[in-house]
């Protein structure tokens, strides 16, 4: 049974129960404790934690997950993956223990051909908690199952919380067993690779005071409402249906890890043994390729993109691992063009958007490939040197272990963009250790540095607590579509995440309003701006946002007389910025669909930001725009204002809206009701929750004012609207008119003015060169002259001063042919040309006969250099960072060439 069949039958089988259909959340939700969905009930949890009030008594879905807290398992054993898929059933105060066993059992035993799984009864093993007697009965007396097959465990493995004091229950998890060849009899508590758990049933019943460990809390009560939570592994059940030894062999990886073996010409599984604690290295890299391009496959397809941080960078280590394994199997050529597709065939039974979207998954996919082969090239040249360093220190000292440094781990991953894992990895091949801890040090420092700068203003750096708390007052009735004013009373105030009963004058702090007309951040959109008038006088707010579904939190400074919970106030959204606001949103919307209009369907939205007369916006593209391109984008966009299109917001379903052809935000999450916004009907039709104009001419002008690459596959264009827009262009036109009375033309023929002086300038370098060049080969002689033994070698070691990488080629050409193909010679010479050291390095005929290579000193003298670089034997260069350490570079080709 495929997968994709698995997942049908779960989703019909518990929809035919009165279960509520709930779509699978995107991999990036709304929780900031969490990178990615990492369970099945995250969803849910609000409703769990009774924050809010579940929509549905009960409710069943098929979640998507990805876990990366053991990435580096991922391929060394069997059992570990990224991304997987939990198939849920909740009830929410509903049915309990007995009806939960009675829904698992009929599902899993029913015969496939009426609809069920079709598992034998006689194999599957229950587990109950070891106090749980109400469940032990219920599988003994109820279901029938044999005492003997029914195993009691204790708190680490049949108990459930979330780390946190709040609702827990035990758990009765099914095992089947899968045979004597997997494993020793006996059940689970046995040996689990024999007996594989595929469903979890959780009793959600107590009420936990404290939490201290896995197994160590202590329960206050019971819960007033009773909850089901439950997750079958779909990998897993597709493991057993389909009869293969793990989740790397199912329908939706397998054909992955096939294709990859196929490309390197390797045979899966050819060496290994039955115990995967043993896989063939071979067989290791084809496992990393099978799940880390679905996982990339999937976390692009819900709106992530290749970063240096959080999920971002998740998913560039995921790809760049898949390319570097691809490489250590043998295959050198891009290979993400040859997997993904297989990938996306396997999965878009089960989420058709994946076809439909693959033309921006694929383009961020094969960008960051590209950019990654680029790294590749020059960060391993950059690492072997630093290797060799390592190691020549190690040889010195006396050491038994080379170590590179955390300061040039960190140079190679934050100037050169080659990522920590990767140096570990390949530092490690060659028997090299890395200061981690160093580079982590160093790392960490430059976070601090980033965020200095930019402390929260936020609302939410208060702990969620608090904000729970005031959330349980009632939910804040918010009118930011309705008007800029309304009434309303102070229910509130927070400062360093503690309530208070009021806010001394001028101090900084957070209040809740029972209702407000002020936006919050959201969708791209800052916060409004404006004031709260209150009996004490006017509060001035300086952010607005959400920090728990339903509660609007404004960051306020107190007036003179301060503000006190239970006020009644006016809160004031100023006009101008909501106008200037609604015209950057409305902005941003047209310049999507100019964008899609001019490039394509693919050149969808990633990302956007939009301010009062400013908007920029991120989306899916691999190359730069043309000027010609970019002049089409802005008059698509400007002809929309002039048309004066209408813009229109109407609620509907989320599958609706998808129905209607509305485009959503990659990375946000909707509720099942959404707002869809239309600007000129089918024209322009996306998900959004901004305040807009309510016709496209009052957007005003519009100018695109740059366009520039923000990642592999990610163009962002900015641009100004309305009035700044005007002010943008009378500054360009100030500009030109200047230019213009400086070089004396028109201001229409002031390109060809400016191309003539530029061009009078490029001859004018030339002939400085070729006087620069003169001059420098004028020394040679002198230079050969003079030339230094070191032991049988002459040496000629040489600062030629500030001249670049081409005038030291030269000069080390034309000293190695003055001195001759006779006695040994070397010729080492730096430079320093933009402010970065260059060294070139020769030998003569007769210094490679002694075993002496260019290519082997140059990469010295560039270390010395905090550089890199290579060659051949009689030629080679490189460069580095410092400048002040050209005289250290030439005295280490010297030592080296002594220590022959």
């Amino acid at each position: 049974m495929e997968t994709a069949e698995i997942r049908r039958r779960w989703l019909a089988y518990f929809e035919s129960r009165d279960h509520h259909v709930v779509p699978s959340a995107p991999l990036i939700y709304d929780d900031p404790n969490l990178l990615f969905v990492n369970a099945g009930m995250v969803p849910m949890k609000p409703y769990m934690l009774g924050q809010q009030t579940p929509p549905w008594p009960r409710a069943t879905s098929v979640q998507k997950c990805v876990r990366t807290g053991d990435i580096e398992e991922v391929g060394k054993t069997s059992r570990h993956g990224t991304f997987f898929q939990m198939n849920g059933n909740f009830s929410f105060g509903d049915y309990f223990k007995q009806r939960a066993i009675e829904l698992a059992w009929g599902l899993v035993t029913t015969p496939q051909s009426e609809g069920g799984y079709g598992l034998d009864p006689e194999r599957i093993w229950p587990t109950v908690f070891q106090d749980d007697d109400e469940a032990f009965a219920i599988w003994r007396d109820q279901i029938g199952i044999p005492e003997q097959r029914i195993t009691r465990r204790d708190r680490n493995d049949n108990y459930w919380h979330m780390g946190v004091p709040g609702p827990g229950g035990p758990c009765s998890e099914l095992f089947y067993d899968r045979g004597p060849e997997y494993g020793a009899e006996g059940g689970p508590a046995v040996d689990e690779d024999r007996y594989m758990e595929f469903w979890n049933l959780v009793f959600m019943q107590d009420d936990l005071s404290a939490v201290r460990s896995k197994a160590d809390f202590d329960i206050a009560g019971p819960l007033p409402t009773r909850n089901i939570d439950t997750g079958m592994g779909l990998e897993r059940m597709a493991t057993l249906l389909q009869g293969v030894d793990n989740l790397y062999e199912i329908d939706e990886v397998f054909p992955v890890l096939d294709r990859a073996a196929e490309l390197t010409g390797k045979q899966y599984g050819a060496h290994s043994q039955h115990d995967a604690a043993h896989s063939h290295p071979d067989d290791v890299h084809l496992r990393v390729v099978a799940d880390h391009v679905r996982s990339s496959l999937m976390l692009i397809g819900d709106g992530v993109t290749p970063g240096n941080e959080g999920r971002g960078y998740v998913l560039r280590r995921m790809l760049r691992r898949a390319v570097r394994a691809m490489r250590l199997l043998g295959y050198t050529e891009p290979a993400l063009p040859q997997l993904l597709p297989v990938s996306m065939e396997r999965m878009k039974a089960s989420y058709p958007e994946l076809e439909t979207d693959f033309a921006r998954i694929s383009q961020i996919a094969y960008g960051e490939e590209e950019a990654f082969r680029r790294t590749l090239v020059q960060g391993t040249q950059i690492l072997d040197t630093a290797v060799t360093k390592a190691k020549q220190t190690a040889a010195s000292t006396g050491s038994t272990t080379a170590r590179l440094p955390g300061e040039r781990a960190f140079a190679l991953h934050d100037t050169y963009g080659f990522p920590i894992d990767l140096t570990l990895e390949m530092a490690a091949e060659q028997g090299v250790e890395v200061d981690e801890q160093g580079f982590r040090r160093l790392m960490t420092e430059q976070r601090e540095r980033a965020k200095a700068d930019a402390k929260a203003k936020k609302s939410g750096h208060a702990g969620t607590e608090v904000w729970r708390e005031l959330r349980e007052l009632g939910a804040t009735d918010w009118l930011a579509y309705q008007g800029l004013s309304t009434e309303a009373t102070v229910r509130g105030l927070v400062v360093d995440g503690q309530r208070v009963e009021e806010l001394a004058p001028g101090q900084t702090g957070q209040l809740v309003l029972d209702r407000t007309t002020f936006y919050a951040e959201s969708g791209g959109q800052i916060a409004d701006s404006g004031v709260i008038t209150g009996p004490r006088g006017d509060l001035t707010v300086q952010d607005v946002q959400r920090p728990v579904k339903g509660l609007v939190v404004h960051t306020v400074i107190a007036g003179e007389q301060g503000v006190q919970v239970g006020d009644a106030v006016e809160a004031k959204v100023d006009p101008e910025w909501r106008v200037s606001a609604c015209q950057a949103h409305s902005g941003t919307h047209v310049v999507h669909a100019a964008l899609r209009q001019v490039l394509g369907p693919s050149a969808l939205q990633s990302g956007s930001y939009n301010k009062p007369g400013y908007l920029r916006l991120d989306f899916a593209w691999n190359s730069a725009l043309s000027a010609a391109t970019r002049s089409e984008i802005e008059e698509v966009a400007n002809l929309a204002v002039r048309q004066d299109l209408p813009v229109s917001a109407q609620f509907m379903t989320l599958p609706e809206a998808r129905e209607w052809g509305a485009l959503a935000l990659f990375g946000e999450t909707y509720d099942e009701q959404v707002r869809v916004v239309e600007i000129g009907g089918p024209w322009s039709r996306e998900l959004c929750g901004g305040t807009h104009v309510q016709h496209s001419s009052q957007i005003g002008a519009l100018t695109l004012t740059g366009e520039s690459s923000v990642g592999s596959g990610v163009r962002r264009v900015e641009a100004f609207v309305g009035m700044d827009a005007l002010r943008y262009l009378a500054k360009e036109r100030a500009l030109v008119a200047e230019l213009s009375s400086m070089v004396k033309v028109a201001p229409g023929e002031l390109p060809e003015r400016v191309s003539d002086l530029l061009q009078r300038v490029k001859d004018a370098e030339r002939e400085i060169t070729k006087l620069r060049q003169q001059q420098v080969l004028a020394q040679t002689a002198d230079l050969a002259q003079n030339a230094k033994d070191v032991h049988g070698v002459r040496l000629v070691a040489h600062d030629a001063g500030e001249i670049g990488g081409d005038d030291v080629r030269s000069l080390v050409l034309k000293l190695r042919e003055d001195l001759g193909d006779g006695a040994p010679a070397v010729v080492a010479v730096t430079g320093t040309g933009g402010g970065r050291p260059v060294v070139v390095v020769a030998t003569n005929s007769g210094a490679r006969d002694q075993g002496v290579r260019a290519g082997d000193l140059v990469k010295v003298a560039a270390s010395a250099l905090g550089g890199g670089g290579g060659g051949k034997p009689d030629l080679a260069q490189g460069g580095g960072q410092d400048p002040t350490k050209v005289g250290a570079a030439l005295r280490e080709i010297e030592q080296a060439l002594a220590a022959r």
